[in-house]
């Protein structure tokens, strides 16, 4: 009996799942209504002990009067007081616990996620999946050329096309200074890549103003395909291979890697790429 009367007293006091201050105060009004007629079943129950034991001070009538006049209401207020402040405290500490956890998942300059989300995100994926990695051409040239805060423009500019290109279904991130990475789940390999070289051409098209002067970017990339259960660095590591591919290659162009980890000792052969 006592453990069934602590599991309801714990279940009336639960804070989670407010997601809004109008969701608090309709549980405190709810919780309020259950306590104030506990309170007042237990009031009654105090006194009619009493009275049987004809330790009442007074008629049983008068006090059950006052009882019901009294307790439900008081003890309704009493709870909704108690209640409120401290579901209000509750919902504010889980919204800002909410909003420091996107913000230390987040890289803050391009918008997308950082190096840290997107590796989580990857190896939790347990279907098939792909991974584009895309590196800014001669990024060190616009830093030295134009300036650092012409290169944190570059960077959010390309952050914001790779979020307009690439649906929900895929994770956008920077993982490095001037390196981004995608990753899809359950899409066709050849969708991805058509996705990927739609992004290569919006950033190539994309104009950069810097002081009086104008300028263009381009990125190179690598794409490899990956197992369900394949996690981050084996996949990112064939990824990377065609990415130097691009580069080596002229730049300004994605490589495909249509192999796969889990074939024995084969090395991952990169059979095409998009220009």
């Amino acid at each position: 009996m006592g453990s069934v009367i602590r599991g309801w007293i714990v279940d009336q006091l639960f804070f989670g799942g407010f997601a809004s201050y109008r969701d608090i105060c309709r549980k405190a009004v709810w919780v309020a209504c259950k306590v104030a007629l506990v309170a007042y079943g237990l009031n009654l129950g105090a006194h009619f002990l009493l009275y049987a034991f004809d330790l009442l001070p007074y008629g049983l009538g008068s006090a059950l009067i006052i009882a019901t006049v009294l307790t439900p209401p008081i003890t309704f207020i009493l709870a909704v007081l108690a209640y409120v402040p401290v579901g209000f405290a509750i919902h504010d500490l889980g919204v800002s616990r909410a909003e420091f956890e996107r913000l230390s998942r987040t890289d803050m300059l391009s918008g997308l996620a950082n190096r840290r989300a997107f590796l989580d995100q990857f190896d939790r994926c347990d279907q098939d999946k792909a991974m584009l990695v895309l590196d800014l051409d001669q990024f060190k040239f616009i830093n030295d050329t134009y300036g650092h805060l012409a290169g944190d423009a570059v960077i959010a500019k390309v952050g914001e096309a790779l979020a307009k290109v690439f649906p929900d279904t895929c994770t956008c991130a920077r993982i490095g200074g001037e390196e981004f990475a995608v990753f899809c789940r359950d899409m066709p390999f050849g969708e991805f890549a058509a996705l990927g070289e739609i992004a290569r051409r919006r950033i190539a098209g994309m104009r950069i103003e810097a002081d009086d002067a104008g300028f263009s970017v381009t990125v190179s990339g690598g794409l490899a395909r990956a197992l369900p259960e394949e996690k981050f660095g084996e996949v990112f590591s064939r990824a990377d291979k065609a990415l130097y591919a691009a580069k080596t290659g002229g730049r300004d162009q994605i490589v495909l890697c249509y192999e796969t980890g889990n074939i024995g000792d084969a090395k991952p052969v990169l059979r095409s790429r998009i220009a």
